[in-house]
């Protein structure tokens, strides 16, 4: 992908966008949309246990499942359950908040 300049250090953003993830409103772009939440989710999930001061190991044991899975989780590999990111919280010391926005 290369962006396209239309005037002097002006360049098409949205055409580069539609070209690497997808036209806005299609199918392809939705997908890329949602892998870029599933990403960003995981590197708060990483930055929190890291805060915490835990290793994946330490997680995994508080939460009753193994270090691979949160590893899966923290790359972005795995998407965890409602019920499984409140426990993770929970071992964090952290909550979940759902507020209207």
């Amino acid at each position: 992908m290369e962006l396209k300049e239309i005037g002097k250090d002006l360049y098409d953003i949205d055409t580069w966008l539609d070209e690497g993830l997808g036209k806005e409103g299609s199918a392809e772009r939705e997908k890329n949309r949602e892998k870029a939440w599933e990403e960003y989710n995981a590197q708060i999930l990483l930055e929190a246990r890291k805060n915490a001061h835990l290793t994946q190991a330490e997680l995994a044991k508080r939460i009753g499942a193994d270090k691979g899975y949160i590893s899966r989780i923290e790359r972005g590999l795995t998407v965890p359950s409602v019920a499984t990111l409140y426990k993770i919280a929970a071992a964090m010391g952290l909550t979940v908040e759902l507020r209207p926005l």
